[in-house]
């Protein structure tokens, strides 16, 4: 098959698409033929020789999700045929023209939608989804605050909370996602550049007393103190990137005195039980929103598989607005 390689750890100038041998699939795991396969910031990690795949994982295949059709099951696989349209999370090895998946760490894909758009759910509305939701424990009528607010992540957490009746602020660091931001559920949007400024938004927005009640945190670095700072007493903040920076110093007593619970959380080094939890939620919870039309997927882009160097390019140039995403038809 062929599948994207990563020669040696540097920038987009390493890939190579090369053949490879297929995968292959044990007694309760489905063979996929993928059609489009999403592009993460994990990538470009994974390409510099910074985010090593977990053992048993291709070393040298990035790809965190995929959208395609179960081209063959396992012996004991009961949930899945061959033909059907299935969409998921991997750790590691997306991109190429088949995967291998635990047959309970895919999902349906809804009858309507497209390939691309497929391949631009499963890590932006799933880690929205379980950071918010089922860990930030968002509710009807909380004030939810999301950084990186034009992110594949950030704009599906926006359109998730207004399902849910909360209501979603954002951040971001370039004036002219703000517009397309706030088309996408988003109550208002704050250009920020400081720490201070976040105070300044979260008086103008909730008034002088007011704090969030959940903030998923994409970026990390000086947003976790500002963060801690905008929260309403007993608040959640739920740390998923660190973009900004992975080292900080936090006043204890602030953590203290407002009772506020921080959580971080990545997916990819789950294990397998709670990969399956989360994808279980997911298919529950959030497909049939996807099939109604109530949250939609935002793409940015598209590049065939042979332009994955310029797919790399486009997303570390952080113009991007929404999912880039590969397409292997």
């Amino acid at each position: 098959m062929r599948a994207v390689v990563i020669t040696s750890p540097g920038g987009p100038e390493v890939l190579e698409v090369r053949d490879v041998p297929e995968p292959q699939i044990g007694p309760n795991e489905v063979l996929v033929r993928i059609r489009a396969a999403g592009l993460n910031r994990a990538d470009l990690l994974q390409r510099q020789g910074k985010y090593p795949a977990p053992p048993g994982v291709p070393a040298d295949i990035p790809g965190l999700e995929f959208a395609g059709e179960v081209a063959k099951i396992g012996e004991h696989v009961q949930q899945w045929k061959p033909g059907q349209r299935v969409f998921g999370l991997l750790a590691g090895g997306g991109y190429a023209e088949f995967c291998v998946a635990h047959e309970r760490t895919v999902a349906e894909i809804p009858e309507k939608m497209a390939w691309p758009d497929a391949a631009a759910v499963p890590e932006a509305f799933i880690t929205a989804h379980d950071a918010m939701i089922v860990q930030g424990g968002l509710v009807p009528g909380d004030k939810v605050l999301i950084h990186a607010a034009a992110s594949g992540v950030g704009l599906a957490a926006a359109q998730l909370a207004r399902s849910t009746g909360a209501t979603p602020y954002g951040t971001t660091r370039t004036a002219d996602k703000v517009e397309r931001a706030r088309k996408n559920g988003f109550e208002d949007i704050a250009v920020l550049a400081s720490p201070v400024e976040l105070s300044h938004y979260t008086r103008q927005w909730l008034g002088e007393r007011g704090g969030f009640d959940v903030i998923v945190d994409l970026v990390g670095g000086w947003y976790v103190n500002a963060g801690i700072d905008a929260l309403a007493p007993k608040g959640r903040l739920i740390m998923v990137g660190s973009v900004a920076g992975r080292k900080l110093e936090l006043d204890q007593s602030k953590i203290m005195s407002k009772r506020l619970t921080i959580k971080g959380t990545v997916l990819r080094a789950r294990p397998l039980e709670e990969k399956i939890a989360v994808t279980q939620l997911f298919a529950d919870e959030v497909v049939p929103l996807l099939a109604s039309g109530t949250v939609k997927p935002v793409i940015d882009s598209t590049f065939a598989l042979a332009d994955v160097r310029k797919a790399h390019e486009r997303l570390e140039s952080n113009q991007t607005f929404g999912k880039v995403v590969l397409t292997l038809d």
